[in-house]
């Protein structure tokens, strides 16, 4: 890897003492412009001389809002510089998310491993979205979450005999429409009496065996179909109208 310039941007004095040491001991292609504490002195050091890297964290003066906007500005005016994230907001994924929004390179989180080599040479060759251990284990864990939950939905809709209609009709009692409103939905075409028939056959499938079916309401009938994961409380949406 050749020489590159670095701008780092902490304002918590110890962090940032660490921080420059492992660049200068792992990473001496490194040439650190300078070090900024807050906006007024980044903007002020990235004027003065353009670097290839800046490794920003979120967290300056006790706003998180600060690091994002200066990430979101910085790729706005100068694409080429390269934005790694390096944050000490571990349990903050939104916060996260919005660094990626805004353009950021890659997140690495201030916990573990903390920075490596392995990181910075990624990023400096091209590499988008360079994560380090800690966000990678994360990642990885809602990962699982997301394909078991579509693999228990769609074991459900299997299970349960779900149609198209089924899983529309269920989705909008869940997002309060009446009867009389679902039937005015693009490509619903049933009328009030077909989606109380429909009703009652959801009831019968999913309470089998008589298991409480008895005074079903749509209610209780939606919270059965969210624990089913045959509708997902994260994925309700209205259809047009």
């Amino acid at each position: 890897m050749n020489n590159f310039k670095i701008i780092i941007v902490e304002d918590v004095p110890l962090e940032l003492k660490g921080t420059q040491g492992i660049i200068r001991s792992e990473i001496p292609e490194a040439i650190i412009l300078g070090s900024a504490q807050n906006e007024k002195e980044y903007w002020a050091l990235i004027k003065a001389e353009l670097p290839a890297l800046v490794l920003l964290d979120l967290g300056l003066g006790g706003s998180t809002t600060i690091g994002v906007e200066i990430c979101r500005q910085t790729k706005e005016m100068h694409p080429a510089v390269k934005v790694l994230i390096f944050t000490g907001e571990i349990l903050n994924e939104k916060l996260w998310v919005d660094a990626l929004d805004a353009g950021a390179d890659g997140i690495c989180l201030k916990s573990g491993e903390l920075l490596t080599r392995g990181d910075v040479v990624s990023i400096m060759e091209g590499k988008r979205l360079v994560f380090n251990q800690p966000i990678l284990e994360k990642i990885v864990d809602r990962f699982r979450e997301n394909v078991n939950s579509e693999l228990m939905h769609q074991e459900a809709v299997i299970n349960y005999e779900i149609d198209e209609y089924d899983e529309r009709f269920l989705r909008h009692l869940a997002l309060g429409y009446t009867k009389e409103q679902i039937t005015n939905l693009r490509g619903m075409p049933f009328g009030v009496k077909s989606l109380e028939k429909r009703q009652n056959e959801l009831v019968q499938k999913l309470f089998p065996n008589g298991r409480g079916a008895n005074g079903v309401n749509a209610t209780r009938l939606v919270v059965r179909a969210l624990e089913l994961r045959i509708i997902d409380v994260d994925n309700l949406y209205s259809d047009e109208e």
